[in-house]
């Protein structure tokens, strides 16, 4: 299992950034998610299920994605997400908001974890500071589309 945790300060306002992880915006940030509808429950409370599709390549793959947590506040904001991907790894997100003045604290925490013997197989012939790259270069995205945002 591959798990992490991380976090940056954004010089963009929470509801800047919080934006970006909302439906219509989520490919802002995530390029790679070609489509994220809302398919059970109601966006924005926990148990919600959306279909999403994500390119790798010239493969996309097809998931459901469930809401476990969400918060709204004017302080405090998080979402966390659950999905099985590729029928080998259970990917748990946590993406949470602190203000911060004018500021943003963002914390980015999640687990990959292999639910069957390839899965796992990979996860360990897997490079992990090639996995923390991932994490920060999605960091970076936020940021920068954040600031860009805020302006």
């Amino acid at each position: 299992m591959i798990t992490w945790k991380e976090e940056r300060l954004i010089d963009a306002s929470i509801e800047t950034v919080w934006s970006l992880f909302q439906s219509e915006n989520l490919q802002e940030i995530m390029p790679k998610v070609e489509e994220h509808r809302l398919v059970e429950g109601t966006e924005g409370e926990s148990g919600a299920k959306y279909l999403q599709k994500y390119r790798e390549g010239k493969r996309v793959e097809t998931y459901t994605v469930e809401e476990l947590d969400y918060a709204d506040e004017p302080d405090y904001k998080r979402k966390q997400w659950k999905f099985e991907l590729g029928k080998a790894f259970e990917v748990n997100l946590t993406y949470t908001f602190y203000k911060e003045a004018d500021r943003t604290r963002f914390v980015y925490e999640g687990t990959n974890r292999g639910v069957n013997f390839i899965g796992r197989a990979m996860l360990k012939l897997g490079n992990d500071k090639s996995q923390m790259n991932v994490v920060n270069e999605f960091l970076n995205r936020v940021s920068e589309e954040s600031v860009r945002h805020d302006k």
